[in-house]
């Protein structure tokens, strides 16, 4: 029997458990850095299958090795992620969670599950595979500093160091059965954006006694918008957003001090790091012409995310092997951000989308609500991770 019809007879084997797993974390979902019980949960899994692991790492993170013949031959990793958000979830669903104002709204729980079936079917083919395979369960992608960076810190990448490492992230908007890719640059690198301006306030009918925070800080928002059109180097994807704006005055009353929060998204490093000095001097500038001050606090968040050219491409070859050309998208790039760009900044990585969705037309979106997967998804998502992994190992 060749590579492929074994890998799907195991999905079929494993599928059921599968779904559980899934159904399971999404029943029980943690916020990020929170992860207690969905790593106690993971670890009794592994217990049950006899698969050795280490814990604790980046608190509630776990690694798996598993060798194949020839171990030493290839390292490669799999990582996915493990925390949920703050969202209220509205699905009438038997698994619904049961933990008030969190929510698996972002799919990690499809990731976790997709990569737990993997695994299992992955030690059932030990002997088809030469090298080693590193798995990652990750915390915290949805919230800075990221459970990547922190793994990472505490040595994720190490004994053994993987040469590669693959990532999937569930993706509403195809439907299941497909997978999508976009080689080199992928996801935006992400930053969060404060600032405090401060004067003083007063009377609104007396504007020649107080300094206009309310004012000062409008006209800070309009210069900074202006920054990806008048200063990003062309074809340089560049956002910025202003989210949250509090002046905590009245009708007649300007306040002391005006609070600002937004994002700043961009694909490359360098104009990033560039344009983090413009937002500061742009709205120190128009704060002081005016009389007033500004404190400006910029979060520097996770990184661009690139897609390695030819491991991607490679992994794109194997994909179509097991699904069917047809069924292996190419996708845009994305303004969205993903703390698996930390392990893509340092060793050769592939991050592609898994289908999820039966009806593409009438979906609920990423973080909503109301967002769910068709189960069905999780036999691609398994039996994908599982035949790519092999190929690349024995290439």
């Amino acid at each position: 029997m060749d590579l492929k019809n074994k890998i799907s007879q195991l999905v079929e084997k494993h599928y059921s458990q599968v779904v559980e797993i899934r159904r399971h974390i999404h029943q029980n979902p943690e916020l990020s850095f929170q992860e207690y019980e969905t790593s106690k949960y993971i670890t009794s899994l592994l217990d049950s299958w006899n698969i050795k692991y280490k814990s604790g790492i980046a608190n509630t993170g776990i690694e798996c090795i598993l060798e194949g013949q020839n171990p030493q031959r290839k390292v490669i990793a799999l990582r996915a992620d493990m925390d949920a958000l703050p969202v209220a979830e509205e699905n009438d669903i038997p698994y619904k969670s049961n933990k008030k104002g969190v929510m698996h709204a972002c799919g990690h729980d499809a990731h976790t599950a997709s990569l737990l079936g993997t695994l299992l079917i992955l030690n059932e083919l030990k002997d088809n595979f030469e090298g080693t395979i590193k798995f990652i369960f990750q915390p915290a992608e949805e919230k800075l500093p990221g459970g990547a960076k922190q793994m990472i810190e505490e040595g994720i990448l190490e004994n053994p160091t993987p040469e590669f490492i693959l990532g999937q992230h569930v993706y509403p908007e195809l439907t299941y059965g497909k997978v999508g890719f976009k080689k080199g640059v992928y996801m935006a690198s992400s930053d969060e954006l404060y600032f405090t301006i401060k004067g003083k306030g007063g009377h609104g009918a007396m504007p020649e006694k107080i300094t206009n925070t309310v004012l000062i800080a409008s006209q800070i928002i309009v210069a900074l918008q202006q920054i990806p059109a008048e200063f990003a180097p062309k074809n340089i994807p560049t956002v910025l957003s202003i989210g949250k704006v509090i002046a905590n005055g009245a009708t007649n009353v300007i306040p002391n001090e005006v609070y600002l929060e937004g994002t700043f998204r961009t694909m490359d490093e360098n104009w990033r790091k560039d344009a983090h000095n413009k937002i500061t001097n742009i709205a120190k500038s128009i704060a002081e012409k005016q009389g007033a001050t500004v404190d400006v606090i910029i979060k520097k968040g996770y990184p661009v995310l690139v897609n390695n050219e030819n491991t991607t491409e490679k992994i794109i070859q194997y994909a179509k092997e097991y699904l069917g050309d047809e069924n292996v998208v190419k996708l845009d790039i994305r303004m969205t951000a993903e703390d698996f760009a930390y392990y893509s900044q340092k060793i050769p990585a592939t991050f592609y989308r898994l289908g999820t969705s039966s009806d593409t037309e009438n979906i609920n979106p990423l973080h909503s609500a109301n967002f769910n997967i068709d189960e069905n998804s999780l036999k691609t998502g398994v039996g994908t991770m599982a035949y790519v992994s092999i190929q690349y190992l024995n290439s």
